[in-house]
């Protein structure tokens, strides 16, 4: 099987005849391309993509269409409204960072929000919520929320799957949970209390978001997509098994139904700490979970989450940053990977290899190219 056999087969929970490895260099690229530090190999490269094709890695991945310095994820899609629009301005800084605001023009105001890519670090920050007093802005926010809608970008998709071939998939990284457009739109905090001061209020500005996202869910599915993310950062220190189950349950349980009903995927990125959501979320009928972490950064080892997930749940990760950091040498790399994948190979259908989450920045090419060797000696036997 060529790549994107093999993780198709994955998707299909069949062995993919070796273990898939798509790990996620997307920040690590851009800042060593951006800052002149780009290895001789990967010299030409001009994306993630390049860089994986260098490498002879597989494509499982929502970051290769994904504008680094703008977004966090998305670039399939366009917010609408049906009265409204958005305005966005960028700001070149003379450091190098750039400054993005976007100031919704409707018909009751102007909420703005406002971004900085902090170029030293080659990441996005927030740096002004579009609501930061829900008190006075709520009802704004809630006309906010009602006008706006998604469309899918099909024509763009399928160039992508296209450039991507058959070394692998695409994933679509466009969803966030109702929970999240709240984290997303006043921050971890002030979602907390708009939830506890006005729980009527904030639970239907939730389902208004979870019917707008399932229509947009539905158009992936109609454009042929075969996986799909919601980019929530599914930690329990703010997704909490309580606010899952009142805020999010009802989206995963729909978006998962209407894509199992065209033969797609649904699956949901994961920061940090998973254990006390794992059942929960494997009951909703999602495929899978994108970079589950073990300590410290998470809270559960590979193998135990794929028996608390039960006999269809897919997992990626097995490399988070603390890993990277952790293991001097080439032998400690080999010796690690060969554990891991000794542990995990009755869950081979189930299981990419992958980042946790992402790859630090301060991470060495040469430990990039010792991963690659492990895996290709002790498990990805890549066809010629």
């Amino acid at each position: 099987m060529n790549p994107r056999q093999s993780i198709e087969a994955i998707l299909h929970r069949e062995d993919p005849g070796r273990v898939v490895y798509a790990p996620n260099y997307w920040q690590w690229f851009f800042h060593h391309l951006h800052h002149g530090r780009l290895p001789a190999e990967l010299a030409g490269c001009q994306n993630h993509l390049d860089m994986l094709g260098v490498l002879g890695l597989d494509v499982f991945s929502r970051n290769v269409y994904c504008d680094q310095r703008r977004c966090w994820f998305g670039g399939l899609s366009a917010e609408q409204f049906d009265t409204g629009e958005c305005v966005q301005t960028e700001m070149e800084q003379p450091n190098g960072d750039l400054v993005i605001e976007r100031t919704y023009r409707l018909p009751s105001g102007k909420p703005m929000e406002r971004q900085r890519y902090v170029a030293a670090e080659s990441t996005l920050v927030q740096e002004k919520f579009l609501v930061d007093d829900y008190e006075t802005q709520l009802p704004l926010f809630e006309e906010f929320v009602t006008n706006r809608r998604w469309v899918f970008n099909s024509a763009r998709w399928k160039n992508w799957v296209e450039r991507v071939g058959e070394h692998g998939l695409p994933i679509a990284g466009e969803l966030f949970s109702p929970l999240k457009l709240l984290h997303l739109a006043l921050g971890a905090v002030n979602a907390t209390y708009l939830l506890t001061d006005e729980p009527d209020r904030a639970k239907a500005l939730l389902e208004i978001h979870e019917a707008a996202q399932l229509d947009l869910v539905r158009q992936m599915t109609e454009a042929g997509v075969q996986a799909m993310m919601a980019m929530d950062n599914l930690d329990s220190a703010f997704h909490t098994p309580e606010y899952v189950e009142h805020y999010s349950a009802s989206f995963y349980k729909k978006a998962s139904a209407l894509c199992h009903q065209h033969g797609s995927t649904f699956f949901i990125h994961a920061c940090g700490r998973q254990k006390a959501n794992l059942k929960r979320i494997a009951a909703c009928g999602v495929d899978g979970l994108e970079g589950v972490a073990s300590a410290p950064l998470g809270d559960v080892d590979l193998d135990k989450a794929f028996a608390e997930t039960g006999e269809r749940f897919i997992i990626t990760g097995g490399i988070s940053a603390m890993d990277i950091q952790r293991l001097p040498d080439r032998q400690a790399v080999f010796d690690y990977v060969g554990s891991l994948f000794e542990r995990l190979r009755p869950y081979r259908h189930r299981f990419i290899f992958a980042s946790s989450c992402n790859t630090a920045i301060s991470t060495s090419w040469k430990t990039l190219v010792d991963f690659r060797d492990a895996w290709r000696e002790l498990g990805g036997r890549v066809p010629s």
